[in-house]
């Protein structure tokens, strides 16, 4: 695969309208997931997330489906923000190294807002292992942004990629960073250091992907 990629292309601007929705969207999932960190998702009702989000239940209503679907934008979040670095990556890096590098600093946990964030992960996915509707809204976060990684790999990869390969690469990577969160969350290890996202993720990414490209060894750049 080509190592040129061509620059990213300019993201649309959002409306006002869309920032406002944006903006209460992600207020209602902040409140749905503090929610289910303290009573856990059966302990929660709509309502209960409207009244904390500050919303009228039928702005909830407008925008969610039910109470676990209100998450989502929480979950995504994370996806947004790799797949951001990986878009801002520094043209002429080989995509193996631009992915791993996009993985790590994602997943990293520098300070204890990221950490918070993470932790909170952690609550929602153990919740889901037993709360089918949650676990449904994990999964289809995944798809969507495996779907909106796609273009990006693709502009990375550069002209002559094979189509089949850049959604195998999607893929793998979207599976890699599912899985290592997955099996992070179903321990106590602490989101920096030895059995943490970025770590676990890594080592995802080097096992799902070696078939496609080489990634580079431990200390490369």
């Amino acid at each position: 695969m080509s190592s040129q990629p061509s620059p990213a292309p300019e993201a649309p601007a959002l409306s006002l309208t869309e920032r406002r929705k944006a903006a209460t969207q992600l207020d209602i999932a902040r409140a749905a997931a503090e929610l289910f960190t303290q009573y856990g998702p059966d302990g929660t009702t709509a309502e209960d997330i409207a009244r904390r989000a500050g919303v009228a239940l039928r702005t909830f209503y407008r925008y969610f489906r039910n109470k676990q679907d209100a998450v989502g934008p929480l979950l995504a979040a994370g996806g947004d923000h790799w797949r951001a670095l990986l878009a801002a990556t520094e043209p002429g890096t080989a995509l193996p190294k631009a992915l791993e590098r996009a993985v790590r600093e994602a997943l990293s946990a520098p300070d204890a807002h990221a950490a918070e964030r993470l932790e909170q992960t952690r609550t929602l996915l153990r919740a889901a292992v037993d709360d089918p509707a949650l676990r449904a809204v994990w999964y289809r976060v995944n798809q969507e942004s495996e779907e909106h990684l796609i273009p990006v790999v693709a502009r990375l990869a550069g002209t002559g990629a094979d189509p089949l390969e850049t959604r195998l690469t999607a893929a793998a990577a979207t599976d890699a960073i599912r899985i290592a969160l997955e099996t992070w969350a179903a321990t106590d290890a602490a989101a920096d250091g030895p059995g943490s996202p970025a770590e676990l993720a890594v080592r995802c990414l080097r096992q799902l992907m070696g078939g496609l490209c080489p990634l580079p060894a431990d200390g490369e750049n």
